[in-house]
C-alpha cells in the first residue's frame, strides 16, 4: 500500500500554472505593437529605429526577457491539459513550439547588440556593419523559431479543440494567432494586427489556465505518495 504525504501542493500548481500560461503570448503582444521598427526593415533602417528610440527599445528588450522566461512553461502546461485526450498531437506540438521559443533569445541578441552599443554612442554605419556580420546559428535560430512557434502552436490548438477541455472559441484563438502574427509581421506589416495575433494567443492560454484553475487537483495530478515502511 502506499499513503498520502503532508506535502500536497497540486493547489499551489495550479495557480502558478494559470497565471504563467498568459504572461509570455502578452508580453510578446506588446512587444511586437511597441518595437521601433518593422520586420521587412533592412538593417541599416533597423539601426536608426532602435538608436533614435532607445528608451522604447528597451521596454522592447523588458518584454522580451519576459516572454523568453514564461513561454515555454506556457506552452507546458498546456501541453498537461491536452496530452490526455490529444498525445500524439501534444507532442509533436511541444517538439515544434519548445525549441521554436528556445531559439527566441538567439534571434533577439541583434536587438540586444544594437541597443548597447547605440547606448554606448558608437557610429551607426559602424553599428550596422556590426550586425550584419551574423554567426551562421542566426539564421538557424529563426528558422527553428518562425517555423516551431507558427506551426507548433497551430497544433497546440487543435489539440485544445480535441481535448474538450476549453471553449472552442480559445482552441480557435490560439490556432490562428500565429498566422495572423506572420502576416502582420511580414506581408501587411501592421504592429497593430500583430497585437492582435499575439493577443489572441494570450486569451487562449488565459482560457487554458481558467480550466486548470476548476479542475480538480486528482485531475491535475495524482496525490502525493509514499511507499509504505
Amino acid at each position: 500500500m502506499t499513503r498520502t504525504t503532508g506535502a500536497d501542493v497540486r493547489a499551489v500548481s495550479r495557480w502558478f500554472a494559470a497565471i504563467v500560461l498568459p504572461i509570455g503570448p502578452a508580453a510578446i503582444a506588446l512587444l511586437r505593437y511597441l518595437l521601433p521598427y518593422d520586420t521587412t526593415d533592412d538593417a541599416a533602417t533597423v539601426t536608426n529605429k532602435i538608436v533614435d528610440n532607445l528608451d522604447r527599445g528597451s521596454l522592447v528588450l523588458w518584454l522580451g526577457f519576459i516572454g523568453i522566461l514564461t513561454l515555454v512553461p506556457g506552452a507546458y502546461f498546456v501541453g498537461r491539459v491536452t496530452r490526455r485526450r490529444a498525445p500524439w498531437l501534444t507532442a509533436v506540438a511541444l517538439l515544434l513550439v519548445v525549441p521554436g521559443y528556445l531559439a527566441l533569445p538567439w534571434t533577439a541578441s541583434s536587438d540586444i547588440f544594437i541597443w548597447s552599443a547605440g547606448t554606448a554612442g558608437l557610429d551607426p554605419d559602424a553599428i550596422t556593419r556590426a550586425a550584419e556580420a551574423t554567426h551562421g546559428s542566426m539564421g538557424a535560430a529563426a528558422f527553428a523559431f518562425v517555423l516551431g512557434h507558427v506551426i507548433g502552436t497551430i497544433l497546440l490548438g487543435i489539440a485544445m479543440w480535441r481535448s474538450q477541455l476549453v471553449p472552442r472559441w480559445a482552441a480557435v484563438a490560439t490556432a490562428i494567432s500565429q498566422p495572423i502574427h506572420f502576416v502582420a509581421a511580414v506581408v501587411v506589416v501592421s504592429h497593430t494586427l500583430d497585437l492582435v495575433g499575439w493577443g489572441l494567443q494570450a486569451v487562449g492560454f488565459a482560457a487554458v489556465g481558467w480550466a486548470i484553475l476548476r479542475m480538480p487537483d486528482d485531475d491535475w495530478e495524482p496525490s502525493p505518495t509514499e511507499p509504505p515502511n
